[in-house]
């Protein structure tokens, strides 16, 4: 059985620095990049022998206040702190049921009938559905295209994103949050493994066990025929529709972004 707690308590200990806990750095040189196991289990309460235990999953069932305890050492947020809670929980493994991924008519609708790109994709990442608009706003925006594969394995991507290294690691942390503890999933491991082969960013950036659901902020796309564009996201997750999620780029008016914008609606119309 993977161990899924354990990964997620080692990757996130190697990433917190005794300064940051008000520890001294030591003598000679460390042999982790981040906290040693024994000094997490101080700082949390705990015996070193059972936060080892946790870490080589001998006891996958710490209790919640051991788990808010880590949570404050590793300096986990709510959302980070809820999905190792989560793992602490017992669960029953099993695979997940195929479901048919069908976009809701009304919400194909709504697509073909806002003047913002917009798109609808799974938890996987594929795009299910487009309007013209976002089509052509970017090629990782077609139906049928995968955009995490999009997104590490296209060397155009990186031309299209000028905040690529932002963009990808807020992309990885959206998955593992999206993902959850539906760690038996053989579509997302052939997706995970594809990636981790192909990628040395994607790599390193799982490695990292980030979550954070990206539900806002900006999109950066330099478009070859209108220049950049600064692009505000709202999100939404699809109600009825399990594990899909709607996406739609609107401008601040007013800016050059907008201006580009109704530039390349414009265009889509012309063609």
């Amino acid at each position: 059985m993977h161990n899924d707690l354990g990964d997620f308590l080692r990757a996130r200990r190697e990433l917190v620095t005794p300064a940051e806990v008000g520890l001294p750095p030591g003598n000679g040189l460390r042999r982790v990049p981040g906290l040693r196991r024994e000094e997490v289990a101080m700082l949390a309460g705990i015996s070193a022998e059972y936060y080892v235990r946790l870490e080589q999953g001998r006891d996958r069932s710490p209790s919640a206040q051991v788990i808010d305890a880590i949570a404050g050492v590793l300096q986990l947020d709510a959302e980070s702190t809820a999905y190792l809670m989560a793992f602490a929980s017992p669960r029953t493994h099993r695979r997940p049921a195929r479901r048919e991924e069908r976009v809701p008519p009304s919400l194909d609708l709504l697509l073909r009938t806002v003047n913002v790109p917009a798109i609808v994709f799974n938890k996987y990442s594929d795009v299910l559905a487009a309007n013209p608009l976002a089509r052509e706003l970017s090629p990782g925006m077609v139906p049928g295209v995968n955009r995490l594969r999009a997104l590490f394995t296209d060397p155009a991507a990186q031309g299209y994103h000028p905040d690529w290294e932002r963009h990808t690691a807020i992309a990885v942390a959206h998955l593992r949050a999206r993902i959850g503890t539906e760690t038996e999933d053989e579509r997302l491991h052939a997706l995970i493994g594809e990636l981790s082969l192909k990628s040395d960013r994607f790599r390193q950036m799982w490695a990292r066990h980030d979550v954070r659901t990206a539900r806002g902020g900006s999109f950066l796309i330099r478009h070859p025929r209108v220049g950049d564009l600064e692009l505000l996201v709202e999100k939404f997750s699809v109600f009825g529709a399990d594990g899909l999620e709607a996406l739609f780029l609107h401008a601040e008016p007013g800016t050059r972004s907008a201006d580009a914008l109704a530039m390349l609606a414009s265009l889509v119309t012309a063609d």
